[in-house]
């Protein structure tokens, strides 16, 4: 699996994935009102382009098939930066390894541009990627305290799992 930013060109894909994952998790989706359908979908072209500059947004790759991708943008939290994820969306019975990797691909993104915290929501798919991270958690989402912050975070500390 490769892990990467994406471009313009990819934007069809990410926008027929997220149509996908949408139906995956709810099969009643087209049978919404075009509204709702409209307000669930990630991957509109003037959010990927937001997205495709944050340099914290990624797509999984393999075989010119794309199998998930992270949406997350840097954003001030009081006096410093954390990087938030918006979303990660997966191709329905991808691996669950594809979300890990989009985790820490993110997370390496926060680290080489030195902000020093990942926030995401503790999503079923990203539970063991969160562990894997070492992140803590804080009510529904979960922390990744980069360097130092790592050792004083505050929160329950998941458990690294094999």
């Amino acid at each position: 699996m490769r892990y990467r930013t994406f471009t313009e060109h990819d934007y069809e894909a990410l926008q027929a994935l997220d149509l996908e994952a949408q139906r995956g998790a709810d099969p009643a989706f087209d049978a919404l009102a075009e509204r709702e359908r409209d307000g669930r979908l990630h991957t509109s072209l003037a959010a990927l382009k937001f997205y495709e500059r944050s340099e914290h947004s990624f797509v999984a790759e393999l075989g010119g098939e794309l199998h998930g991708f992270v949406l997350a943008q840097s954003v001030w939290q009081g006096d410093r930066p954390v990087v938030l994820v918006r979303t990660v969306a997966l191709r329905p019975g991808a691996d669950a390894q594809v979300a890990g990797g989009l985790l820490h691909a993110t997370v390496k993104s926060a680290y080489d541009t030195a902000v020093y915290e990942v926030h995401f929501p503790l999503t079923p798919a990203l539970a063991g990627a969160a562990a894997q991270e070492e992140a803590v958690v804080t009510g529904r989402y979960a922390v990744c305290h980069l360097g130092t912050r790592a050792q004083t975070a505050p929160g329950e500390r998941l458990d690294r799992q094999g």
